[in-house]
């Protein structure tokens, strides 16, 4: 049995876990406690504390991206990851790790200095570089949607799924806009039936989405 551990990130495994149709159980994980005292079950998975993190039989790993590849390596294949012989296999693996590396990783520290940090620090120096860190990127995801409506081209892929979550968690950072033709892709991705059945298994991130 695949296990999951986490939502936040851990959203993107669980979407496609439910794309791809494979058995799993999502294990939550409460980083708002010291998991040293409160889940040492989970630090002996993930000795850095940090979500997610999948176990498949003796295989343990972390990074959801990572994760994702390798689902689809080893349960595949899946339309969802385009072969390397594909043309659109280029566009497919810029934008699978575009998701996190360039767009996610950017509205983390926007999120944290948006709703964390102490008010006079609210737009310091740091949150406004990952800010127009996630613009520069947000370039490449607008051009593509001028040519095509997914990531890779006419089909949804897992680049899809990855990009996606970026964009959901834009919506909570705060001082991100996003445009109609983002928003109407986002609402193409997240009405998929496997978006919305990783929703009612995610439910603390379901609970928290901002209304649009």
């Amino acid at each position: 049995m695949i296990t999951v551990y986490g939502e936040g990130r851990g959203l993107r495994v669980v979407w496609l876990l439910e794309e791809m149709g494979l058995a799993y159980r999502l294990r939550p994980v409460d980083l708002s406690k010291k998991l040293k005292d409160s889940d040492p079950e989970f630090l002996a998975i993930n000795p850095g504390g940090f979500i997610p993190a999948m176990t498949d039989g003796d295989v343990t790993m972390v990074e959801s991206i990572a994760i994702m590849e390798y689902l689809m390596a080893r349960h595949g294949p899946t339309e969802l990851a385009p072969a390397p012989s594909d043309p659109r296999y280029p566009g497919y693996l810029q934008f699978l790790h575009l998701g996190e590396a360039g767009l996610a990783t950017a509205v983390y520290y926007v999120f944290g200095a948006h709703h964390l940090a102490p008010p006079d620090q609210r737009e310091n120096w740091t949150a406004q570089q990952a800010l127009r860190g996630f613009g520069t990127r947000m370039r490449l995801v607008k051009r593509q949607l001028e040519r095509a409506p997914y990531m890779a081209g006419e089909a949804f892929t897992a680049a899809d799924i990855s990009v996606s979550y970026a964009l959901l968690l834009s919506k909570r950072a705060g001082g991100i806009v996003l445009d109609d033709a983002v928003k109407a892709y986002l609402a193409r991705t997240t009405a998929r039936d496997a978006y919305q059945r990783a929703l009612d298994v995610c439910t603390a991130t379901r609970d928290s989405a901002p209304a649009d």
